[in-house]
């Protein structure tokens, strides 16, 4: 399938559901609204209110703090995983030793530690980076780790019997194979990375979309809130279409869906 023919289906997908929306929250069924506007809003009310934000400038400043927060969670988060990944996969028995530490803190709920960072970090910036953190390092950090171990044998035999060194290995097996377990990790970390920032927002500040969100939510407009939701959601596409495009220049060498390079 072409990438014209795809983005077609995909915004096709999007039309059909706003319009069914806009037509299940004010065109009465058997005498009946299905989606009540007090509790649904609708798309007309939804993105009137995101034109109102951008027209007036408003939403600039909390887009500004959370995507610094969501950059900076993402980055610190990501380079974390890869690191003690790629450690723990080089060394078993630190792995081993650590194993159980590491099931323990990921166990914890990320909600409960929020008010934690708050009193530790403050409400400022750091608190929210902290939180989306402790969601990214974990996804990346348990990918790399499977990534390095999934190496197969065979080719790190061959790579020795050949006369490479150990950082030869690493630069041309062990990377490479870890990869695309990292890249694929990154994907989903892009979204967890920016529901740290915002539920950060939520819990205690005094700006974001979080904040937006929060404040919309207090007064029962439905509106406000899912048009923060609606900005959020393109907000985390534009950045996984960003790790996309690193994705294709460093993995030049993978395979495309329909077999050419």
């Amino acid at each position: 399938m072409s990438r014209p023919t795809l983005l077609a289906l995909q915004v096709l997908v999007a039309v059909v559901c706003i319009v069914l929306w806009q037509v299940l929250s004010t065109v009465p069924v058997f005498g009946k609204i299905l989606l009540p506007p007090f509790f649904f809003s609708n798309p007309f009310d939804v993105f009137s209110q995101i034109v109102k934000w951008f027209a007036s400038g408003v939403i600039w400043k909390h887009l500004g703090i959370t995507l610094a927060e969501s950059i900076l969670a993402f980055v610190i988060g990501s380079l974390g995983g890869v690191l003690v990944g790629f450690w723990f996969a080089r060394q078993p028995l630190v792995a081993a030793v650590f194993d159980p530490y590491v099931k323990m803190v990921n166990a914890l709920p990320r909600v409960v530690l929020a008010p934690i960072f708050a009193l530790w970090l403050g409400l400022g910036i750091w608190s929210k980076v902290a939180l989306g953190v402790t969601l990214v390092f974990f996804i990346v950090f348990f990918n790399v780790y499977q990534g390095v171990k999934e190496v197969s044998r065979t080719v790190l035999d061959n790579g020795r019997m050949l006369g490479m060194s150990e950082r030869q290995l690493m630069q041309h097996v062990y990377w490479p194979s870890a990869l695309s377990w990292m890249f694929s990790s990154l994907h989903t970390s892009v979204g967890f990375a920016v529901v740290g920032a915002v539920v950060g927002e939520y819990l205690g500040s005094a700006a974001g979309l979080g904040y937006l969100i929060q404040q919309a939510e207090g007064v029962f407009d439905v509106a406000g809130v899912f048009a923060g939701m609606f900005v959020l959601s393109a907000f985390v596409i534009l950045i996984d279409y960003g790790v996309t495009l690193v994705e294709r220049r460093l993995l030049v060498w993978r395979p495309t869906v329909d077999g050419r390079g």
